[in-house]
């Protein structure tokens, strides 16, 4: 448990200092960006990799394996079972063209379980962090799911990721879960719309053909905040859909 604290203080730490980093870029109006040539409508920034940097810095020395958005799984030399999942921006688009809140993400798993994630918030500079056994906060404020329980009077957060598959039937699908809530919020960022739900101002976060480092911290979060998570995938895709709630809608 002593283990768990301290890197979660490190990963507190790292995320400010990569949060302040993109503050400076975001001053510097350091947003050049292309598209990834591979997925069409993947944007790629020079300030991705930039976070990036700053962060493997802080965390490579505990030598627990690193799974990042921009160079992949890095191995460490810990032997043990646990692994940082980060996301240097998540939300790049809304960093680079100005739209709206975006993330830095940093979450430590056991395996596939989660056991914590921070959240650092461009451009208001909050940080919030939890874990299913450790309960989620925001600022000094503990955080708590809502309790509404029908669908018709909460709110959904979803958004179509680059990978999605704009098929007939991904689109009923999509269409059909929009309809059963009063309201659909499309954030652009899947770490923000998981802090939503964690903070109870959102019902439920879904989305399909996400990436795992886009979700991590925001389940942790979510599920330190009394929520529920659900996480599927299918066969040959890299990607995973993901339903996060209030538990109760």
């Amino acid at each position: 448990m002593k283990e768990v604290q301290n890197l979660l203080e490190l990963s507190k730490d790292t995320a400010r200092i990569a949060l302040d980093k993109l503050i400076e870029l975001g001053k510097e109006d350091e947003k050049y960006y292309s598209f990834d040539k591979n997925i069409p409508r993947e944007i790629k920034a020079t300030a991705d990799t930039i976070i990036e940097k700053v962060i493997l810095e802080q965390l490579i020395p505990t030598g627990i394996d690193i799974l990042s958005e921009e160079k992949g799984l890095l191995i460490g030399n810990n032997s043990s079972s646990l692994r940082f999942i980060i996301d240097p921006i998540d939300g790049t688009v809304n960093f680079v063209r100005g739209i709206s809140d975006c993330s830095v993400s940093i979450a430590l798993y056991d395996q596939n379980n989660a056991i914590f994630g921070v959240i650092a918030s461009y451009p208001n500079g909050n940080i919030a962090w939890g874990g299913k056994n450790i309960g989620s906060f925001f600022g000094d404020s503990k955080l708590q799911v809502s309790t509404i329980d029908d669908p018709k009077k909460g709110v959904l957060c979803t958004g179509f990721p680059s990978r999605f598959k704009f098929d007939s039937k991904s689109m009923l699908s999509q269409t059909h879960l929009m309809s059963k809530f009063g309201k659909t919020r499309m954030l652009g960022s899947a770490s923000q719309s998981l802090l939503q739900v964690a903070k109870g101002s959102v019902e439920c976060y879904s989305e399909k053909d996400i990436m795992l480092w886009d979700v991590a911290a925001g389940i942790a979060l979510v599920e330190g905040a009394g929520g529920n998570v659900s996480i599927t995938s299918e066969k040959g895709r890299e990607s995973i859909n993901v339903v996060a709630s209030n538990g109760v809608v």
